[in-house]
């Protein structure tokens, strides 16, 4: 059996993530969001929260979820704000937030709400 390139294992990881948050009675707004300011993996709402999720995938969950450098945060917060300008009607009154999900090769899953806290939120 051949090794996953980097991109299947992150592509993998992100369809895991999408189950995970379906799962959990998220409704998946936007998959892979690209903007000029970089990429969200996954924008979920559910009630009036929007959740700006990063999918990290690394072999032991803690460095996943250490992976998101501040630089990496400042990257989705300027992609979240894109987001909000050209979707007033999806984003109302809702409240946001930054998740992470990591995924690691021990075929865990792990969702953490609040990540970080963005001074623009």
């Amino acid at each position: 059996m051949s090794k996953m390139t980097s991109y299947t294992k992150g592509m993998w990881a992100e369809y895991m993530a999408v189950a995970l948050l379906t799962c959990k009675g998220y409704r998946i707004l936007k998959h892979r969001y690209k903007t000029r300011f970089g990429e969200i993996d996954i924008i979920a709402k559910r009630g009036n929260i929007i959740a700006f999720i990063e999918v990290k995938s690394r072999k032991r969950e803690g460095d996943a979820l250490e992976a998101v450098q501040p630089k990496t945060q400042r990257r989705i917060e300027n992609a979240a704000k894109d987001f909000i300008s050209h979707n007033s009607q999806i984003c109302g009154n809702s409240l946001f937030r930054f998740d992470v999900i990591a995924v690691s090769k021990a075929f865990t899953i792990k969702h953490l709400d609040n990540a970080w806290v963005s001074p623009s939120y």
